[in-house]
């Protein structure tokens, strides 16, 4: 309020000095006379005033339209003018909007309008490192990959969008199935950006599907360095790919060394139990079967394995199956309760021919988890005890639609493999296998035969008809009927155990 009467005080003083300074100057009566080309010119005080401040008016406007004069022929001259300024801030400003409206083309998923937005964005701006990248997203997205692969090559030439050319060729190269083109590119983005996780991953798929088991380790330890994988995590897979790197010396034949990578596998993580089945074989090859015994008993405790097991008979390979029985003692002691505990208890009790032993160390597997193993040693346990064929052939058919029991299962797609390995073969997860039992899923079988265990369970010892031929219980009865006191082979090759005679 204060400030508003003090300017309209202002705008009245103003207004007052100067009618008061025109009133003077024409009441002096003195004037101006100018005298020109033959003709005078009298100016009274006011109008010589008047008369001042047109003329001033008068050059200032000249000498703006001389400079303008003088920026139009600067400006055909190629020289930088506020015309120039003008005419650059217009195609700025309509690049930026181009730019802006291809952005969201891209991100609405529009290709073409992305396409035609990024070629108007490149007449107007001189920012190749937005408008190419702009070019390059939008040609992927209208599916024009020439344009694209051109795109990223020019990306090519400038520091600062280097890396984005390379990553851009990379997913290109990986989309079309080039994977030899696509890890060279994946090295080379690594090289430049060593902390992004993304060209890492990448880099780290590539190397385990092509068996770079050094260059997968080099990149996993970068990972573990910035943080990125939990130390755990990272310990498992490293000793993941320090096995494969090991088994690939063997296979090289450099056995002293893959003794040594074998072993310091499995002290790294003691778990896994593909290296711990290696590091025992070094073991036996190199004379030491106490240290054998004893990592396979470490391995054990973390998890019953037939693998293991079939390690453990390998320390003596011509024993005895008495023998070979209190060999396992120490073993059966660790998880004397476990399922692999007891199917193993039972088949060295099969080996050594106690049939009641057998019997006992199964307990009640047969009826809480009964699977095909379980089912063909139980089989063996009947025939070894002289029970009828009927029993034998209806433990077995039982066996036909059982469980198979704990397998290497991815748990990324639940695909089976048949051994384990460091990537699963259908979906390529790395480090995804796990033992244990696949989640089964209910399939009708033809000509009803998933009744089949129903309707033979534990027959009675009428004689049953005979079987087709060629078909699965035929063949597991064709072992057993090769020696009534012998354990099935696919029990005892599971076990390193030899048929007795």
């Amino acid at each position: 309020m204060l400030w508003s009467f003090i300017k309209v005080a202002l705008f009245l003083v103003i207004i007052a000095a100067l009618t008061l300074g025109a009133t003077h100057l024409a009441d002096s009566g003195e004037g101006i006379r100018i005298a020109f080309a033959g003709m005078e010119l009298t100016l009274g005080p006011l109008q010589a005033v008047i008369g001042a401040l047109l003329l001033l008016c008068a050059l200032w406007l000249v000498m703006r339209l001389v400079g303008l004069l003088v920026a139009f022929l600067r400006f055909l001259n190629g020289d930088e003018t506020a015309i120039s300024r003008y005419f650059d801030r217009n195609r700025e400003r309509k690049g930026y909007e181009a730019l802006a409206d291809g952005m969201l083309a891209v991100a609405s998923g529009e290709g073409r309008l992305a396409l035609s937005k990024a070629s108007r964005a490149e007449r107007f701006l001189s920012r190749p490192e937005l408008t190419t990248l702009l070019s390059a997203q939008a040609a992927e997205l209208a599916g024009d990959t020439r344009k694209a692969t051109e795109a990223y090559k020019r990306l090519l030439g400038d520091d600062r969008t280097r890396f984005v050319g390379v990553r851009g060729l990379m997913k290109q190269k990986l989309a079309e199935g080039d994977t030899d083109t696509a890890m060279k590119l994946a090295e080379k983005a690594f090289a430049l950006k060593p902390r992004h996780e993304e060209v890492q991953d990448v880099l780290l798929k590539l190397q385990a599907d092509k068996g770079d088991w050094k260059g997968a380790r080099d990149v996993l330890n970068a990972k573990a360095r910035q943080g990125l994988l939990p130390r755990d995590v990272y310990r498992r897979r490293d000793a993941v790919l320090a096995l494969q790197e090991a088994k690939g010396i063997l296979d090289e034949g450099a056995s002293v060394e893959a003794r040594e990578a074998a072993i310091a596998v499995n002290k790294s993580s003691p778990d896994l139990i593909p290296a711990a089945v290696m590091a025992a074989r070094a073991y036996i090859e190199k004379g030491s079967p106490r240290y054998a015994a004893r990592l396979i008993q470490k391995a054990w405790e973390a998890q019953p394995h037939p693998e293991l097991a079939t390690v453990f008979a390998e320390i003596a390979p011509e024993e005895s199956p008495a023998d070979r029985l209190r060999r396992f003692a120490p073993l059966l002691k660790i998880h004397p309760e476990h399922e692999e505990t007891r199917l193993l208890r039972a088949e060295l009790n099969i080996a050594a021919e106690d049939f009641p032993g057998a019997r006992r160390a199964l307990g009640d597997v047969i009826e809480t988890h009964p699977t095909q193993r379980s089912l063909a040693i139980m089989a063996a346990v009947e025939r070894g005890e002289g029970a009828d064929d009927a029993v034998v052939r209806g433990w077995l058919a039982r066996a036909l639609t059982a469980s198979r029991g704990p397998q290497w299962c991815c748990d990324k797609c639940q695909n089976i493999q048949a051994s384990w390995g460091p990537v699963c073969d259908n979906c390529a997860g790395f480090d995804t296998l796990s033992w244990r039992e696949p989640a089964q899923t209910a399939a009708p079988l033809p000509h009803g035969a998933e009744m089949l265990p129903l309707i033979v369970g534990r027959p009675t010892p009428e004689p049953e008809p005979e079987p087709d031929p060629e078909t699965a219980e035929e063949i597991l009865e064709a072992e057993l009927n090769e020696d009534p006191m012998a354990e099935p082979d696919a029990v005892l090759a599971a076990r390193g155990a030899k048929p007795e005679n």
